[in-house]
């Protein structure tokens, strides 16, 4: 049996970032850039109006005032899209909408709330800096410019950019194919016959949520049964996957046929992690594809898939934050443990005048998945202590994307 620290190690070190793809944008985002964005045009591409107004020398406005107003002659109206016709001269104007061109001879914009309009004339009552009120060429991005930088995450923001430089296909690390596999004679599918001492086989259906929450795709083989035979076929139509999750098998049962066909097709590097849940655990090759053999019990399940398999396709899929966020937190109550295990318990984390607490969802066995329902962290208790009090400061998983949302705004 390893530790949880040895265990990850060996699995990142076994792991490296698939190849490149090309993409239109839209299906790009979640997926980290394969390659550096230089921009081929400045943005904006010449200056541009930030408001509605005028567009007129800033000189001309020297002295302005609502007492004393200065007039100007306005030559013609630039809405946004369209070109001046005319250059602006001492003692002129040009209505100007936002996002318009300046004309050629004007260097400052005036806002209309401090004019008022004369016919063919305009009042203009404040003083004018030069400049004011104008969007630069390339104030946003110049022309030559690397804008985003190979293995940078695409969010809303690097997709709307990679519009504007007019890239509508992108290349991005591949994201993995994980092939995911139930065993067991106890299991049926979701609408399965549970009156003969079945179980819903809800493994295959939460694995499969937590592998495409990390932006990976999904490959359903189904339920396997306890024979050689069977687990030796389903574990074949696995090999596609880059990736292979199977749940239940690996403990000590005389029916856990899983390490034997695992071998007998691949390679086991560990498969005992010194944790609770999740002590039988299997790692290691399938024929060349890598292998998860996570415990059958629900929760233990989920619990060794956050620790291991997520950093493992997040680090496939290229990217460089690969682990869950953590926070301390003050304990609610007062936890017993064996020594010599890593606990990771379920818990509920809460802000309490700007300082963490959190306490378990309740009982703890591996089985009863609403603790995972209710649970929006994983309370990680090291190995070495053998009791954490309460009041005492411990590590926190946050599970919860909307861990730290509102219902306000908070301003």
């Amino acid at each position: 049996m390893i530790t949880v620290k040895n265990a990850l190690e060996r699995v990142l070190e076994s792991v490296s970032p698939l190849g490149i793809e090309r993409l239109d944008i839209l299906s790009a985002q979640g997926k980290i850039l394969g390659e550096d964005i230089c921009s081929q045009r400045s943005i904006p591409p010449k200056d541009n109006s930030a408001m509605d107004g005028y567009a007129l020398r800033a000189e001309d406005t020297r002295g302005a005032s609502r007492e004393n107003p200065v007039v100007l002659r306005v030559i013609e109206d630039i809405p946004a899209g369209y070109l001046a016709r005319k250059s602006v001269g001492r003692g002129e104007a040009s209505r100007i909408m936002t996002g318009a061109f300046l004309p050629e001879g004007s260097d400052s914009i005036l806002r209309v709330e401090d004019t008022e309009k004369d016919g063919d004339r305009v009042k203009i009552f404040v003083e004018v800096s030069k400049g004011q009120d104008v969007r630069f060429c390339g104030e946003d991005v110049k022309e030559g410019e690397k804008v985003l930088t190979k293995g940078t995450l695409i969010r809303p923001a690097e997709i709307g950019m990679l519009a504007s430089l007019g890239r509508s296909i992108v290349s991005v690390r591949q994201s993995p194919l994980v092939a995911v596999l139930s065993t067991g004679d106890e299991l049926v599918d979701i609408d399965g016959d549970v009156s003969q001492g079945k179980i819903v086989s809800s493994n295959s259906y939460s694995l499969a949520a937590q592998i495409a929450e990390c932006g990976a795709s999904v490959l359903q083989v189904g339920i396997a049964k306890d024979t050689r035979e069977d687990l030796r076929e389903k574990f074949e139509a696995c090999m596609r996957a880059d990736i292979v999750i199977s749940s239940g098998g690996v403990s000590v049962g005389d029916y856990d046929f899983v390490k034997d066909v695992i071998s007998s097709l691949g390679a086991i590097d560990f498969w005992r992690v010194a944790m609770r849940p999740g002590r039988p655990l299997a790692f290691g090759k399938l024929g060349s594809k890598f292998l998860f053999g996570l415990p059958g019990n629900p929760v233990s399940a989920m619990v060794s898939f956050e620790q291991f398999v997520r950093p493992a396709i997040l680090k496939m899929a290229g990217h460089r934050n690969i682990f869950r966020g953590t926070i301390r937190a003050a304990m609610q109550q007062t936890i017993k443990k064996n020594t010599g295990l890593t606990y990771f318990l379920r818990g509920i984390i809460n802000e309490e005048d700007g300082r963490y607490t959190v306490r378990t969802t309740g009982e703890q066995g591996s089985g009863i998945l609403k603790s995972m329902v209710l649970a929006n962290c994983l309370i990680i208790l090291p190995e070495e202590i053998s009791v954490a009090n309460e009041g005492d400061e411990v590590l926190v998983q946050v599970l919860d994307p909307g861990f730290g949302m509102r219902p306000d705004p908070g301003f």
